[in-house]
């Protein structure tokens, strides 16, 4: 099924993903190619997507290709086309993703893995939006609004010669970079719950009963280095293995390979069943201690969470007003 402005669902409210949308709403627009850049999970594709659809060519075609998936002779008969008798198994004309994409857009995912050939083919499209089919003569004029999408670093693949820094300058008008979910972290629990409403709709719960405050803070406290792909991924399998529909879900089920008879990966030692913890060092005082702990992790939260006090209540599993009751115990807005 095509995709459509409404099927293209983006969610955050963090300061600086809505910072990112604005970036995208002055950028779509232009004709101009556009680079998406951003870490794995974090949603390039819609935002590539959405550049399409907020412009003047939405009711036009939008080709996406993902350039890992296919060899360089697939992806160059894809991207271009081929003449009938190009190559074996050629049977008859074949028109590619630039001439489906005439007058729309066309979206390269993964594009770090096209090959310098490749690449100068795509170069002479953009600049002077011409293409010739593989195995053909005749030149064909597109009008093909190109962008980009990676989790690759371009200018140092560019300064190691794997990327060609003339398609790099054309390519490169723009770029988007989308924020990891660590530094959106006021999204993590609206994601979540998006997430888990519609995994419990599927399972047919007749409502979802949420996360407890130990959940919650486990959610907010995880890194998440898959982005929002591994955050839905964890929240669907938390919500399918969840056997008590009435109950609020306390068990995460974070990580998928996590069992009792997990096997160690090749060429580790197995792990031991207790670490060996460093000897606190005596004397101590640790009245003290324990204040100096509590005040950094008071501390800690509110940096993570930008000063949000309820997000930061729930890093540390704590009601929003046992959160203020120890801010004012140890006067830590005043110091900071």
């Amino acid at each position: 099924m095509p995709s459509t402005p409404q099927s293209q669902q983006i969610i955050g409210e963090a300061p600086v993903f809505l910072e990112m949308l604005e970036h995208v709403s002055r950028a779509a627009p232009l004709s101009k190619p556009v680079l998406v850049v951003g870490e794995r999970g974090t949603g390039k594709e819609l935002i590539a997507s959405r550049l399409h659809f907020l412009s003047d060519r939405w009711e036009q075609p939008v080709v996406k290709v993902n350039c890992a998936a296919l060899t360089e002779s697939i992806l160059e008969s894809e991207l271009f086309g081929h003449e009938a008798g190009a190559f074996t198994g050629a049977i008859k004309m074949h028109a590619g993703h630039f001439e489906r994409a005439d007058s729309g857009t066309l979206i390269l995912d993964e594009l770090a893995n096209i090959s310098l050939r490749v690449q100068e083919k795509i170069l002479r499209a953009i600049e002077y939006g011409e293409i010739q089919r593989v195995g053909g003569s005749e030149t064909l004029r597109v009008d093909v609004r190109i962008v980009g999408s990676t989790n690759a670093n371009l200018q140092r693949l560019a300064a190691e010669g794997k990327f060609r820094i003339d398609l790099l300058d054309r390519l490169a008008f723009d770029v988007i970079t989308v924020p990891p979910l660590r530094d959106r972290v006021e999204d993590i629990m609206l994601l979540a719950n998006a997430f888990a409403i519609n995994m419990a709709s599927e399972l047919k719960w007749s409502y979802f009963p949420g996360f407890s405050s130990r959940a919650t803070s486990a959610l907010l406290r995880n890194k998440w280095p898959g982005n929002v792909r591994e955050l839905k991924n964890a929240v669907e399998r938390s919500v399918y293995r969840w056997s008590d529909p009435a109950q609020p879900i306390t068990n995460l089920a974070l990580d998928p390979f996590d069992s009792p008879f997990r096997m160690d990966a090749p060429g580790k030692p197995a792990a031991t069943l207790t670490a060996k913890r460093r000897a606190p060092l005596l004397p101590a005082d640790l009245k003290q201690r324990l204040i100096d702990t509590e005040v950094d992790l008071l501390g800690a939260a509110l940096e993570r969470s930008r000063f949000n006090q309820r997000i930061a209540a729930d890093l540390l599993g704590l009601s929003y007003h046992q959160f203020r009751g120890k801010l004012r115990k140890f006067d830590i807005l005043n110091k900071s």
